[in-house]
């Protein structure tokens, strides 16, 4: 019997030993936890407010407190999809990226229950009221506007909270496809109007240069033919007054005709394609021709032969001897 009553005590002790190292173990493992970077613990004690752990090995008091809520740190991202239309009645989808993270722990966690919700809740708001504002096109040249104007409000409703807007991304404006067609169809038929200016106004220039050209040549040409001409009557005149030098005076101006009239001929002959030959319209001008060139030369001999011969030059006188 008294063997009995030690086994019993033996395994009492035993029993209760191991409920004491539970114990120990359990409130070991449940006073010590581990904060990992970039990542804050709300600690609650008796279900208040009681500090915000750090990142490290930390310790609690295990059944006063508890772990409320692991905070994350690092930069978040929130993607919506906002539905509405512009100003001119067209229905579009914009894709919103709203970039944030958490700047005061307790603030976060206790005034905001879902962070998330109110932040789209905000975005919806500030791009229904921005895009009512702008037509289509104007919506597509004003996404960094949008942003803008996003990223203001939020910062200043989301700060209260315990929340920064890091940045917000409009990443594009999505109408209905058929306006998205018709769009397109405007845009192709603007740059053909454009392309057909574009060459007109190319013709044009071509058109007005070649004009211009055109009358500079002319220009040149008419100055090139003015000064052969006025070579011409120099040097006619040059002749007229050499051969009334030499006494030929009213048979000048006829033998200076002649002499352009068998120029010319001269001039045509030496064109290896000429067919066409200048000669007097009467029958008997060819004979009236070397007639004349006949009595021009005639007229000019003798005006050289009837001219009064030179003085002859004095002599020097010897002197007597």
């Amino acid at each position: 019997m008294e063997a009995l009553v030690t086994l019993a005590g033996g395994m009492m002790s035993f029993i209760i030993g191991l409920i004491v190292v539970l114990l120990i173990i359990f409130l070991a493992t449940g006073s010590i936890y581990v904060v990992k970077q970039q990542t804050n613990y709300i600690i609650e004690r008796f279900g208040k407010f009681h500090k915000v752990a750090l990142p490290g090995l930390r310790i609690k008091i295990p059944i006063v407190d508890r772990i409320a809520k692991k905070v994350p740190l690092r930069i978040m991202q929130l993607d919506s999809v906002v539905e509405t239309k512009t100003k001119d009645n067209v229905f579009v989808t914009i894709p919103v990226s709203v970039q944030y993270q958490v700047q005061s722990v307790a603030d976060s966690y206790y005034r905001l229950a879902n962070p998330e919700r109110q932040i789209q809740s905000y975005v919806y708001d500030r791009v229904r009221t921005s895009l009512a504002k702008l037509d289509l096109d104007d919506a597509f040249s004003s996404k960094d506007q949008i942003a803008q104007d996003v990223e203001t409000t939020l910062s200043a409703a989301m700060n209260a909270y315990g929340f920064a807007i890091i940045n917000t991304l409009v990443t594009d404006i999505n109408p209905d496809p058929t306006v998205r067609a018709s769009m397109n169809s405007i845009n192709a038929a603007q740059r053909e109007r454009e392309a057909a200016i574009s060459l007109a106004e190319a013709e044009k220039i071509k058109i007005v240069k070649q004009a211009e050209a055109d009358a500079e040549y002319k220009r040149l040409q008419g100055e090139g033919i003015a000064a052969q001409r006025k070579a011409i009557v120099d040097g006619l005149v040059e002749q007229y007054e050499s051969l009334r030098d030499a006494g030929i005076g009213a048979e000048a101006q006829e033998m200076l005709l002649l002499t352009q009239y068998f120029d010319t001929l001269q001039e045509v002959a030496k064109a290896s394609n000429t067919q066409t030959l200048m000669l007097p319209s009467n029958p008997g001008g060819v004979n009236d021709a070397m007639t004349e060139l006949r009595n021009s030369l005639f007229t000019a001999v003798k005006a050289g032969e009837q001219r009064p011969a030179p003085a002859p030059e004095p002599r020097a006188m010897r002197p007597q001897q």
